[in-house]
């Protein structure tokens, strides 16, 4: 199973390399995830340059897709030629957004009727497409998820790992991951999180 970890130039180095670290633990399990880029090199908000692993193509014919934040994110929807190279397909693919992430899911119409998470700074942007912004880190409706505040990044790819290993490889990922002497409250939080996150609607 392969994940596409959507990166643009003026990324947000926490949303990107955050879900993609924690997926790429599951690599012995086939779980893989890659920085997907749609040029060869991105630069962060901060500066540091990346060079992508897969091409922005590599999105039509992965498991997962992960669409990241960013400082350019509103110059990314604005631009019709790099929207058109943005393949999603929810029947088959898990889809999820980080942050302003969301208007980019908003944007190829993806969301629908459905309510977002996203951060303070997108909120009124990802608003004004229509959406309802709840006050809530993380939720997902079927095979869509968004995600909402940098570190709401450990939620989005918990929920990747839990839709596609189960809870059980989350658990593991999660709790080598955590603060010292936080292991427990670390995972069920994330795993909290998620599963209110799917049922906080029904």
């Amino acid at each position: 199973m392969q994940v596409a970890v959507v990166t643009f130039d003026g990324f947000n180095e926490l949303d990107s390399f955050i879900a993609s670290a924690l997926i790429n633990r599951c690599r012995k399990d086939g779980l893989e995830a890659f920085i997907t880029t749609p040029t060869p090199q991105v630069t962060s908000m901060n500066g540091v340059e990346v060079t992508g692993q897969r091409p922005l193509e590599f999105m039509a014919e992965a498991d997962v897709v992960l669409i990241g934040s960013g400082i350019r994110t509103r110059d990314v929807v604005a631009d019709d030629q790099l929207v058109s190279r943005l393949t999603l397909d929810p029947a088959r693919q898990l889809i999820g957004s980080q942050c302003s992430g969301a208007l980019v899911l908003a944007r190829l119409g993806l969301l629908g009727t459905m309510p977002a998470s996203t951060d303070r700074t997108s909120r009124p942007f990802v608003e004004a497409c229509g959406v309802t912004v709840l006050d809530a880190p993380f939720h997902t409706e079927g095979n869509i998820a968004t995600a909402g505040g940098c570190l709401a990044s450990q939620y989005l790819a918990t929920w990747v790992i839990t839709r596609t290993l189960g809870e059980e490889a989350a658990h593991a990922v999660l709790d080598y991951v955590a603060p010292v002497g936080e292991n427990q409250e670390t995972v069920e939080r994330a795993l909290r999180t998620v599963r209110s996150g799917e049922v906080a609607l029904r």
